[in-house]
């Protein structure tokens, strides 16, 4: 029994299923607190535009849930660890454990295993439909939850120099010479300063003359304050369509080869990748945070219930979880600014804390 890593079928089945129930019930209950919270928020913005009704808050509802579960998963598995080990150390359960000859790792191992369950199902939900949702909901925010293109090469809000001017669209649909442009604003400066904008609708490539067209355009005269409608425009001869559809990358909004041909792409380009590249990895090390949190809620589930101390340890177990994500956030910061590798920046906080687990966990158990 002690070198089995599973030495009871039903102790390991009834342990995986508290896990999860646990972790079920308080993602459940975050979820409708937060998703409450979320529209009460926007649904100003959301009815704001013409037309719009209890159609689309709930369209708005069905982007943002899966935003919601996504973030706040792993803090469920951490709350739900910690909720089920407190129960079980408080009714004596993980003492009947040990006294019947189980070590601290077998007690957990069942909790693992299903946080990896967890972990798998984290990436295919994030792959599947956490990046549709983002990528859709950014393009509506992009235009005051208005009418989108229906194109799932959307990206918003991208800027571009077109020498000493700047352009944005908030729209980006297509890719290569069928870029099609919305809502976009051409900033032209001299010597730095502002002296006109132009505004329009929609815009396209022209491939034949190679250069960007936009139609209905208005100019706005910065100087005297007047606008006046200048209707077809060309512009911006040395930009190239694909520095549209590369000027920005969401990666939340991208699955995990989408990302990694944009960052193929972005490098082709000789476009800066570190940010990109940490992100990319944060993918696969962001869901196996769920493995973690057996190991560090661990610290709630040993000693004696009796002692007074079961609450101080529930709360090292819940600081414990909590710092691997500001570990984790700070990491991916320093990637994003250079100071980290890209690789380091994702993958650190997780094997730095799985460290700091198993050795609170022999020092104390084993």
């Amino acid at each position: 029994m002690q070198f089995a890593f599973f030495p009871s079928r039903q102790i390991s089945w009834y342990m995986a299923r508290l896990f999860l129930t646990r972790t079920l019930a308080v993602l459940a209950l975050l979820v409708l607190v937060l998703q409450t919270l979320d529209l009460l928020g926007q649904s100003g913005d959301v009815l704001a535009y013409p037309g719009n009704g209890d159609a689309q808050l709930w369209h708005y509802v069905g982007l943002r849930l899966p935003q919601i579960i996504a973030r706040f998963l792993p803090f469920s598995v951490l709350l739900g660890t910690l909720v089920m080990l407190a129960t079980l150390n408080q009714n004596s359960e993980i003492i009947s454990m040990k006294a019947a000859g189980l070590s601290a790792h077998q007690i957990l191992a069942p909790l693992v295993v299903a946080a990896l369950g967890v972990a798998v199902i984290s990436y295919a939900f994030n792959e599947r439909i956490v990046a549709r949702s983002t990528a859709a909901l950014s393009a509506w925010q992009a235009v005051d939850y208005g009418l989108i293109p229906r194109d799932s090469g959307v990206k918003s809000n991208p800027w571009v120099r077109d020498g000493n001017n700047l352009v944005n669209a908030a729209i980006v649909a297509g890719r290569g010479t069928q870029v099609q442009l919305r809502k976009v604003e051409i900033f032209n400066r001299i010597n730095n300063s502002l002296t006109t904008i132009v505004q329009a609708p929609r815009g396209h490539y022209d491939a034949a003359n190679k250069s960007w067209v936009l139609e209905d355009a208005r100019q706005f005269d910065v100087a005297r304050g007047t606008v006046a409608n200048v209707g077809t425009v060309r512009f911006g001869r040395d930009i190239r369509p694909d520095q549209f559809t590369l000027a920005k990358v969401d990666p939340d909004a991208l699955t995990f080869s989408q990302l990694q041909a944009a960052i193929s792409d972005l490098h082709d380009a000789g476009r800066p990748t570190a940010e990109l590249e940490a992100n990319l990895w944060h993918k696969l090390s962001g869901p196996l945070s769920a493995l973690l949190m057996p190991i560090l809620g661990s610290v709630a589930a040993f000693g004696l219930a009796r002692s007074g101390q079961l609450f101080v340890r529930a709360v090292m177990g819940m600081a414990l979880g909590f710092a691997y994500f500001v570990a984790d956030n700070f990491s991916l910061a320093m990637g994003s600014l250079g100071a980290y590798p890209p690789f380091l920046a994702a993958w650190a906080p997780f094997f730095l804390f799985l460290l700091v687990g198993e050795t609170v966990l022999f020092r104390t158990e084993e």
